[in-house]
């Protein structure tokens, strides 16, 4: 069976800065658009990255300090400091990983604890140290973001 080819050889299919954004103010998804211009989702991504009409990504550094192998990169607490992150920045999770979250975090400060990492062993709760929690630390910072809502 024959491919049909969409573009001609040796042309890759352009995205015109211009209508990319009257598409993107219309509410067109990814999707949509990579249909609409014959281009991968990848490569709308991006266009619209270099159009400027990407949202910036989130910085959960301070959160999540630790350079983390792939391995634990899903883990609980690693999900809920990037979690409680992102209510500390404004831009809270779903309500229910948003709780999750806000509990896990009061149970180590309520018990006195806190989470350390190391890349063979992923995360492990530890006695907090008199200098500070930093779970405690990342809770307060989600707290103050969630109040400017």
């Amino acid at each position: 069976m024959k491919r049909e080819r969409r573009w001609p050889v040796g042309r890759k299919p352009s995205i015109d800065r211009r209508e990319l954004a009257e598409l993107v103010a219309q509410g067109m998804s990814v999707q949509e658009l990579a249909a609409h211009f014959g281009v991968s989702e990848s490569g709308v991504l991006q266009a619209k990255r270099a159009a400027g009409l990407a949202k910036p990504m989130m910085d959960h550094s301070d959160a999540v300090p630790w350079k983390l192998a792939r391995a634990h990169a899903q883990s609980g607490p690693a999900t809920n400091l990037r979690n409680l992150s992102a209510a500390a920045q404004g831009k809270p999770p779903a309500a229910e990983r948003l709780n999750t979250a806000l509990r896990w975090a009061q149970r180590l400060v309520d018990a006195g604890l806190d989470v350390w990492y190391d890349a063979d062993e992923g995360f492990c709760e530890v006695s907090a140290p008199p200098s500070g929690s930093h779970v405690a630390a990342v809770l307060a910072a989600a707290r103050k973001g969630l109040e400017g809502r």
